[in-house]
């Protein structure tokens, strides 16, 4: 087995918020990962001391693993000597306090939360749309670290954004999402809601696909992020699928492009994730399929065991000049996924405190 770079052994993490649904991703991501041991579970005061078998409304399609099932639920608010990597899929009500109580004891904490991901201190990271945004770290006041993650919605509409961006520029854009069932997590969206309809509304979703891909494709300066000057409107629905977001983008770009040219930006994307080799890293991460009616939620979410972008249907647009479908898992990708990827990305940089 090959352990992270200057470890001799598997990483001890824990995860905080680990019955939820992403808590849930985050365990099965963990319990067989080649550089990181999960060896702590943090739950509200409510299940502290139960079986995580036991306290968890198990939501996967696969079974919970059976070291875990029997592993004691201990609480979020006590930070662990033994552990030095955190991964948090906490509420943002309550995330933000005890994500820096984590950070003050010396560990990286690397958080699904929205709690400290507009904070001028702290990486908001697509670990291969900027990884040099790790940096951002060097100005924060903890003995370890916080690192966040992006909204589920924002990691696939700027996985298809930056190599746009890199080549041509990007101007404006108009985003419609269709967004999965299990971005509302567990118990979520009611049957008489979801079924035979569609909901218009997601609570600061709109608000966050804009400011977050502008800090993300922002740039690092003098230990602050200018953010991208990008104009981008969105309109943000729950669709009855279980699990993927797609999003139907209308974009104008900084300067004029051909089908060839855009499709060429997407098809050899690569970042330092790729380069590095990263265990959750996809080989592609903008995969462009040719099929008319591709990408679809149900058929290709899972491309890349979930960590792909998986983009389709280019064509001019009258409005903006060019128009596309992407598609990403939002719970892979948008959640568990991101954050485990992010975390590999901060221990091969040199950034775990040891």
């Amino acid at each position: 087995m090959t352990f992270a770079p200057g470890w001799t052994g598997r990483i001890p993490c824990a995860v905080l918020g680990a019955t939820g649904s992403v808590g849930q991703r985050f365990v099965t991501l963990l319990a067989e990962h080649p550089w990181f041991e999960l060896t702590r579970l943090c739950a509200s005061p409510r299940n502290v001391g139960k079986p995580y078998g036991e306290a968890t409304r198990w939501v996967q399609a696969c079974a919970c693993p059976e070291a875990v099932a029997t592993m004691e639920l201990v609480p979020a608010e006590e930070p662990a000597d033994e552990v030095a990597l955190v991964f948090s899929s906490m509420d943002r009500e309550v995330a933000g306090p005890i994500e820096v109580a984590w950070a003050n004891a010396g560990k990286l904490v690397v958080s699904n939360a929205a709690s400290h991901r507009m904070d001028p201190d702290v990486p908001l990271v697509v670990p291969e749309v900027n990884p040099g945004h790790l940096a951002l770290m060097d100005t924060q006041p903890y003995a370890g670290g916080i690192l966040t993650n992006p909204n589920c919605s924002t990691i696939g509409l700027v996985l298809a954004l930056a190599p746009l961006e890199r080549a041509f520029g990007v101007k404006r854009l108009h985003v419609v999402t269709l967004q999965a069932l299990s971005g509302a997590g567990v118990p979520g969206v009611s049957s008489m809601e979801a079924i035979d309809n569609l909901i218009p509304f997601i609570p600061t979703e709109e608000q966050k696909l804009a400011t977050e891909s502008a800090k993300i494709l922002g740039t690092l300066e003098a230990g602050a992020i200018t953010p991208a000057k990008l104009v981008l409107s969105a309109q943000c629905n729950r669709v009855a699928v279980l699990d993927g977001h797609t999003e139907c983008v209308s974009i104008e770009l900084g300067r004029e492009a051909t089908i060839e040219e855009v499709r060429a930006a997407w098809d050899e994307f690569r970042s330092e994730p790729q380069e590095l080799g990263l265990p959750s890293a996809p080989e592609i991460p903008t995969r462009y399929l040719e099929a008319e009616d591709a990408p679809q939620p149900r058929r290709h979410r899972d491309l890349d065991k979930g960590m792909a972008c998986v983009i389709g249907r280019l064509q001019p647009c009258p409005v903006l000049g060019w128009r596309f479908v992407c598609l990403s898992h939002n719970t892979l990708r948008g959640a568990a996924g991101g954050a485990v990827l992010l975390a590999e990305l901060a221990v091969a940089q040199g950034r775990l405190p040891m």
